[in-house]
Formats: C-alpha cells, structure tokens, sequence
C-alpha cells in the first residue's frame, strides 16, 4: 500500500522564504525584453552572475528580435570570385581576401552559382585536371528577414555556415555567416589574424607581402618598407599606421578596403572596434607609383 504521505526530497523543497513568496506574489517577474534586461543588470549589481555573462544573455535576448538584414555584410562589400576570370587571377583573389569561403559567381554578381572553399583549391594543385566548377558547394540563400534564431539552428542543422540575403525582390543583398551570428552573443569573435596585441607588429606572408598591426608605429613601418609616409597633410601628426591610413581614406575603414600611400598598397584585412587589427600590405609595382 503506498504511503499517503510521501516523504519530500530535500533537493526538491521550496526554499524561498515567506516574504520572498510575497513578493514574487506582488511583482511575478519580468514580462518583456527590456525589463530581462534590468533584471540581469541587478543580478550582475548583486553579483550573481558576471559582467560576461550578462553579455551574453543580454545578446541572446536582443538576438530574439534580430533578423538576417541587421547583421549581414552588405553586397556592395562582398568578396566574389568570377567563375571565367583565369585561375591565377582567381586564386591572387582569393589569397588577398583571405577568407575561407567565398560566393562565386558568373556574368553578373546578382548570379551566384556556388561557394568555393578556399582550402578546396590545394585539391587543383594535386589534380590540375579538376575543373574549378566541380570544387563549387551549393550555395545557401536565406531572406532579409529571416529571424537570426532560426537562421542560427539551421547553420547548426547543416554543414553551410555561410548564407546568401535575399531582399524582397529576389536581388543579393548581402552575406551572412555563422561567425556573424554568434558574435550577438558572445562578441566579436578573434579569427585567424588576431594574435596579442603586445606580440603584433610586421609579419611576412607566404606570398611576399605583408601582415601590419593597424596600432604599429609610422616610424616602423617607415623602417621596415623604406618609406616617408606622409599624409595630404603634412601638419598632421599621428602616431600608428591605422590612424593614418584611416584619416586619408576620410571614414571607418572597411575590411576588404584597398589604399595607397608612399608606393605600397594597404589592405584593409581585419577591423574591430571601429579600429583597424590588420592590414595587408605589398609595394606597388613601379608603373603603379
């Protein structure tokens, strides 16, 4: 015969004091965004929980009401690959953007006709025979609106992290990724070029160019490329690269951006913060001088 009276499990006992019920009684909760959000405040204020991770509630909350059109990168900055450009071209291209994965395209940009990885194309170094089209993924094509949630699970449900935005009238308007995504969340996310920023400076690539910290000093980079650098005008002083660079190009520099100064060309690779990380750079041929 069962116990009428079973015995409580301890783990499971209400513990909230009786003015703590009264309370919940008169005030439930939050019942809206906003005020989930001054909840966390408090419990950071209380030191329930940290400032880390009252960001990244506070982003997955905002994220709710985020679509695809909010975070993607526009069209107009798009790195695309032509399909007919010639291979050597096509592969300088894609070495200087330094993705990972990039839309291709033929005729116009509006018709992308597959994603190409970029560490696909090693495959035509060991099979030179291998058409670039046979390396293409099918590209993935979501609306403006989609919702960044669900956006967020179907990355998570597939092997496409990588996403071509569609406007209401069936035209590109961006790229989304799943980087993109996630740094609602937890921020921007450090990729490949980031290293510490007492350990950044000048680097040498594979394909005798350059990687320049955007914070390393005007006299360095002077040094190091044998240099006046010099901006429109003379009486401004500045003291790092990115400063520079950034005040003649007139605007927040973007990645992907392109600027010459003093016979070298500056590749705008990475940016954070409004600040550039990382650029790119090369000596312009003489003729380009």
């Amino acid at each position: 015969m069962s116990d009428p009276h079973p015995a409580r499990h301890p783990d499971r006992e209400d513990k909230r004091t009786f003015l703590q019920k009264i309370a919940e009684f008169i005030h439930p909760g939050p019942d809206s965004a906003d005020e989930l959000i001054e909840t966390l405040a408090e419990a950071q204020e209380n030191n329930i929980i940290g400032a880390e991770s009252r960001a990244m509630l506070e982003g997955v909350i905002r994220m709710a009401d985020m679509t695809a059109g909010d975070v993607m990168v526009p069209a107009t900055r798009m790195d695309l690959v032509n399909i007919d450009e010639p291979y050597d071209v096509l592969l300088h291209g894609v070495i200087d953007a330094g993705h990972s994965r990039f839309p291709v395209y033929q005729g116009e940009r509006e018709n992308i006709i597959g994603i190409l990885l970029a560490k696909d194309l090693l495959k035509l170094q060991r099979a030179p025979e291998l058409n670039i089209r046979a390396l293409l993924r099918p590209p993935v094509f979501v609306p403006e609106t989609k919702g960044l949630n669900d956006l967020l699970r179907e990355f998570q449900g597939n092997r496409n992290h990588q996403a071509i935005v569609i406007d209401e009238f069936g035209r590109v308007a961006g790229l989304i990724t799943i980087e993109d995504v996630l740094e609602q969340i937890v921020g921007e996310i450090e990729d490949e070029f980031d290293i510490a920023e007492d350990e950044g400076d000048i680097f040498g690539l594979a394909d005798r160019t350059y990687r320049v910290s955007g914070d390393t000093t005007i006299e360095r980079v002077q040094d190091a490329f044998g240099v006046k650098l010099v901006g429109s005008d003379p009486d401004d002083a500045f003291d790092t690269i990115g400063g520079l660079i950034a005040h003649e190009m007139g605007h927040v520099p973007k990645r992907g951006e392109r600027f010459r100064l003093a016979g070298l060309n500056f590749v705008v690779m990475h940016t954070k913060g409004g600040a550039v990380k990382w650029f790119k750079v090369s000596p312009l041929p003489d003729e380009a001088v």
